[in-house]
């Protein structure tokens, strides 16, 4: 079986009296992991109140992005939800917490829409992606979309700080796909 195309980085970190230092990215260890992308652009984001949701987006083909996100400050729920036309997971979604302290990294192909839900104020988070911006193939699904049901860790009638733009997304019902299945179903993270 082919390997999952949403995958859990867990750097390891190498500590001592000082701190830690770790390799948050190499082109050839991830390659290692079936990751062979090319990233040409880092975004970085500060979410200042607690319940901050960006998401869930995605760039369509032929500017499709693969990203590579991680929590430099704070704490995260972040999540990938599979966007494949024909995909036997289609309209699935995988999540786990990134943050600042565990250091993990969340690899999100082409094909998937990203969300995430800042668990504490003040989260910075920064992401690779594999192409740059380009507004006229921006796209995203609703957040709460029932059909996908993500069980975001939102305390019973919180709601989340959300932009104009993410609060009016499409369903998943009323998009489209452009992206194609390539074989390699959703499955659990590691």
């Amino acid at each position: 079986m082919s390997e999952a195309p949403v995958r859990l980085i867990k750097p390891h970190r190498f500590g001592d009296a000082r701190g830690w230092f770790t390799e948050t990215y190499s082109e050839p260890v991830f390659a290692q992991f079936g990751i062979g992308c090319r990233f040409v652009q880092d975004n970085h984001s500060l979410s200042v109140p607690r319940f901050t949701l960006r998401g869930l987006h995605f760039q369509t083909p032929p500017r499709g992005q693969d990203k590579l996100v991680r929590c430099i400050r704070g704490r995260i729920f972040d999540v990938a939800v599979d966007v494949r036309r024909e995909s036997p997971t289609f309209g699935r979604w995988v999540g786990a917490e990134l943050s600042a302290e565990n250091g993990h990294q969340l690899f999100i192909p082409i094909g998937f829409a990203h969300g995430f839900l800042t668990l504490e104020p003040d989260c910075e988070v920064t992401y690779k992606c594999s192409d740059t911006y380009a507004p006229d193939h921006d796209g995203g699904i609703r957040w709460n979309d029932p059909a996908i049901g993500i069980a975001w860790p939102l305390p019973a009638g919180a709601v989340p700080e959300l932009s104009p733009k993410d609060a009016v997304q499409p369903l998943l019902a009323d998009f489209d796909s452009p992206f194609a299945y390539d074989g390699r179903p959703l499955a659990p993270l590691d």
